[in-house]
C-alpha cells in the first residue's frame, strides 16, 4: 500500500466529508510508530494503549488547528511525548515515589511483561535505558529506535540541537558503561 503524504491527509481532514477517511489514513501511517515510541517510555502494554488512544484523541481534536510550521509527525510525537511524561509524573506523584523508583518499577514490569519477546541482550539494553534520566531516555529512544534527526527531535522537545547531541552522547556512554559492567559479571 502506497504511503499517503501528510499534505494529502491534512487536505482531506479540512473537508468535512473526508475527515474520517483522513484520520484513518493518519492512524494507518503513524499509530504503530507512536505506539512504540510511547511503549519505550512507559514500558507497560496496557498503559501504552491508553496513552496512544489519548494521543490520537488530542490529535483529532486539534488537527483542524494544526499550523504547518512543523511536520505533522513531529507534532504528533510531541503530543505523544507530553502524554507519556505527564503519565510518568502522575505515576510518580500518585505512588509518592522518586523517578528512580519509577524506573525500577518500569524495569520490573518489563521483566514480567508477556508482551516483551526480546532476547537477553534486548532486555539488558532496555533495563540500561531505564536507568537514564527521563530526558536522556526520551532523546536516546527517539534517536536510536525512531531514527529521528536531531532537528526533528529538537522540534518535538523544544531543545537545541547542541543540547540534544550532548544528551545523546552522555546517554550512550552511560548505557555502554552499564552493558560493559554487566558483561564482566557473567
Amino acid at each position: 500500500m502506497k504511503q499517503v503524504e501528510d499534505s494529502e491527509i491534512l487536505l482531506k481532514f479540512s473537508v468535512e466529508k473526508t475527515r474520517n477517511e483522513a484520520f484513518n489514513l493518519l492512524l494507518n501511517k503513524y499509530q504503530q510508530k507512536i505506539y512504540w515510541h510511547i511503549r519505550r517510555l512507559v514500558i507497560d502494554h496496557d498503559d501504552t494503549d491508553d496513552l496512544v488512544q489519548e494521543t490520537f484523541v488530542k490529535v483529532w481534536k486539534n488537527l483542524a488547528n494544526f499550523r504547518s510550521d512543523s511536520q505533522l509527525y513531529t507534532w504528533i510525537y510531541r503530543i505523544a511525548t507530553n502524554e507519556s511524561i505527564t503519565f510518568l509524573n502522575k505515576k510518580k506523584l500518585k505512588n509518592n515515589i522518586s523517578l528512580d523508583d519509577v524506573s525500577s518499577e518500569l524495569a520490573e514490569s518489563l521483566t514480567a511483561s508477556h508482551y516483551f519477546d526480546g532476547d537477553k541482550i534486548q532486555r539488558k539494553l532496555q533495563e540500561a535505558i531505564l536507568t537514564l534520566p527521563e530526558k536522556q531516555r526520551i532523546i536516546f529512544n527517539m534517536k536510536y529506535f525512531d531514527d529521528m534527526k536531531y532537528d526533528e527531535i529538537s522540534e518535538v522537545l523544544g531543545t537545541t540541537v547542541g543540547a540534544l547531541k550532548a544528551s545523546f552522547h552522555i546517554a550512550v556512554k552511560k548505557i555502554e558503561a552499564i552493558l560493559t559492567n554487566d558483561k564482566l559479571e557473567y
